[in-house]
């Protein structure tokens, strides 16, 4: 990390459960990632969404899945988890969560969304989502809407293999968008790129390398001036297909601001980096596209990043009151 950091310019990190021990280690280790910086701060992010994707075990207080928020109805519990989920992760020194899950949960026999939704109906998605993202963001995180353009109506896992979404635009725009365009309104700070095949919107690429889908329709059509993050790129509904050079400058040529390499080894994100470079000096990479990106995550950055804080003290960590409000979401699972 410290190597890469001295070559290239990195725009942030993500912990797995791998990365975690303990709060004090997570928070120091939160503190020496921004001492790599060189010129604007480094996110810190994790999947922090609870239930089956949660990094941070206990002591952090462990949250139920967002399918109990969906069942209870309540905004006002919503707000109450976002902030305190919020909350611990500032104690550590994490400032992006990549959370909500805004898909909707239409397909019963989805093998990766399941109960991470928050409801198989899209107004109620949209209604909680923006109310997570407010309170999150209120509360000094970035918040992060995913799987766009939606992944709730699948049968496969793209961790696996590539999910196709057979829906025309109209039933897209009806259902699975409408959660995002809540978030978008709710000033979401990023959001996340599915790996899907939406044939009515892009036959032949994937919608994390598709411009009809990240530039066309979540930045232009509706509207979001955030920044788009790739999924992991090492997922296989990419790499079996696609070298992660070559899928690292397309999701940036499509319109991603910035790319997930979750599993890959130092040597792999050098190599993706470094096939960034090269498109952007052979011309391959419009210049125009690598400023934008930046000039997204510089705006985001400085809205979220900039100024100082008050610190949060590391005793919030599971704290009662947070597993009050664990708790009362627990009771609708």
């Amino acid at each position: 990390m410290r190597s890469l950091a001295r070559e290239f310019s990195l725009g942030g990190i993500i912990f797995f459960a791998r990365n975690i021990e303990a709060p004090e280690q997570v928070a120091e280790l939160s503190h020496d990632v921004q001492g790599l910086a060189t010129s604007l701060p480094l996110w810190v992010s994790v999947d922090q969404e609870g239930g089956r994707v949660a990094r941070l075990k206990r002591p952090f207080t462990e949250w139920p899945p967002a399918i109990a928020l969906g069942r209870s109805g309540d905004d006002g519990l919503v707000t109450r988890f976002a902030t305190a989920l919020a909350t611990e992760l500032r104690a550590v020194g994490i400032n992006l969560d990549f959370a909500p899950v805004l898909d909707v949960h239409t397909n019963p026999d989805n093998p990766v969304i399941g109960d991470r939704a928050f409801s198989e109906r899209a107004e109620v998605a949209a209604r909680l989502g923006g109310a997570f993202i407010a309170a999150m963001q209120a509360a000094g995180v970035m918040a992060c809407g995913k799987h766009f353009p939606g992944h709730g109506d699948t049968s496969t896992d793209s961790h696996h293999e590539l999910p196709v979404v057979e829906h025309e635009r109209r039933r897209l725009d009806a259902v699975e968008w409408v959660p995002f365009r809540q978030a978008i309104a709710a000033g979401v700070a990023t959001m996340m790129t599915a790996h899907v095949l939406v044939p009515d919107l892009d036959k032949d690429r994937i919608a994390s390398f598709s411009p009809l889908v990240v530039d066309a329709v979540l930045k232009r059509a509706l509207g979001f001036g955030g920044v788009v993050i790739s999924d992991d790129l090492g997922m296989k509904a990419v790499s079996a297909t696609f070298p992660l050079p070559v899928a690292t400058v397309a999701a940036i040529a499509a319109g991603c601001d910035a790319v997930l390499l979750c599993n890959s080894t130092t040597d792999e994100q050098v190599t993706a980096i470094e096939a960034v470079i090269h498109a952007a000096e052979s011309g391959a990479l419009p210049m125009k596209r690598i400023e934008d990106a930046l000039d997204r995550q510089r705006r985001i950055k400085e809205r979220f990043l900039s100024g100082a804080r008050a610190a949060v003290p590391l005793d919030v960590v599971g704290s009662d009151a947070h597993r009050s409000v664990s708790d009362e979401m627990a009771s609708f699972t």
